[in-house]
Formats: C-alpha cells, sequence, structure tokens
C-alpha cells in the first residue's frame, strides 16, 4: 500500500520506461530551488527567523527552506513560490527577476521539469550597502557587500 504522504510529497513523474519511472521529490526540487535563489547577486538569503528555524530544526520540523520554498506540481508543469531577503540598496525588481530566471533554468536544466510561474516575495531588506548611489545596479550591489 501506498503512503499518502510520500505520494503528495513526490513530483510527477520525470520519465516512464519498462524498466520502471523516475521520480523527483520535493525535497529534491526545493534544493534546486535554493541553489538556484542563493547564487543570485543581491539575495541575502531565504526568508524566515533564524533563531526559530534553529528551533524548529531542534524538534524535528521543517526547516527554513521547507517554509520558504513552496512549489505546485500541477503534473506537467511546477509553480514555484520563494520567500526572499535582498540587500538594502539595489532595485528589487531586478533582484526579483534575476530569481526567476535562475530558478526556471536550473530547476528545467535538472529536474526537467516545466516551470509555469515563479513567484517572489521579498520578505525583508537586510545589510544596508553603504553610500548606494540611485543608479546602482544589483553587480554593483554585491561588490560592495
Amino acid at each position: 500500500m501506498k503512503d499518502a504522504n510520500l505520494e503528495e510529497n513526490v513530483s510527477s513523474i520525470i520519465e516512464e520506461s519498462s524498466l520502471g519511472d523516475i521520480k523527483v521529490h520535493t525535497n529534491v526540487t526545493a534544493s534546486i530551488v535554493r541553489k538556484a535563489v542563493c547564487t543570485v547577486p543581491g539575495v541575502a538569503r531565504l526568508a524566515g527567523s533564524s533563531f526559530v528555524d534553529n528551533i524548529a530544526e531542534m524538534v524535528g520540523n521543517r526547516r527554513i527552506h521547507d517554509r520558504a520554498i513552496k512549489i505546485i506540481d500541477n503534473g506537467d508543469s511546477l509553480e514555484i513560490e520563494v520567500n526572499i531577503n535582498i540587500f538594502y540598496g539595489i532595485p528589487i525588481p531586478e533582484v526579483a527577476a534575476n530569481v526567476q530566471e535562475s530558478v526556471i533554468e536550473a530547476v528545467e536544466k535538472t529536474a526537467g521539469k516545466t516551470v509555469k510561474a515563479v513567484n517572489v516575495v521579498i520578505q525583508e531588506i537586510e545589510d544596508e550597502v553603504a553610500d548606494a548611489p540611485e543608479d546602482m545596479t544589483v553587480e554593483d550591489a554585491t561588490d560592495e557587500v
């Protein structure tokens, strides 16, 4: 008998063959998303409270990336929501667009799933970039941090 919770946590089948099915667990997809997000210039980290996350992890509760990343599997495509903190003084729309592009590329290339949408939620702004001029770009800001 199949475990209902396991089925809910497994992405749809990536490939079917005479040898069997290939499935990717949502934790794997979340890990790909986390790595893609954290490599984008201007992103400070995934959103969450480090104090609460540390306590939750100690008692065996969901880790920060499990709460900061939501993945909806529609069968033929994924919808992803990412909650992030970014650095102060850089253009929010530029960082968000870069996150979307990075996540789509990483998930489609690595997991072989089509990404229908990546919704980016800016939760907080961190670490002020000293004397950031108004025309500062993401690359300029991360060079200074």
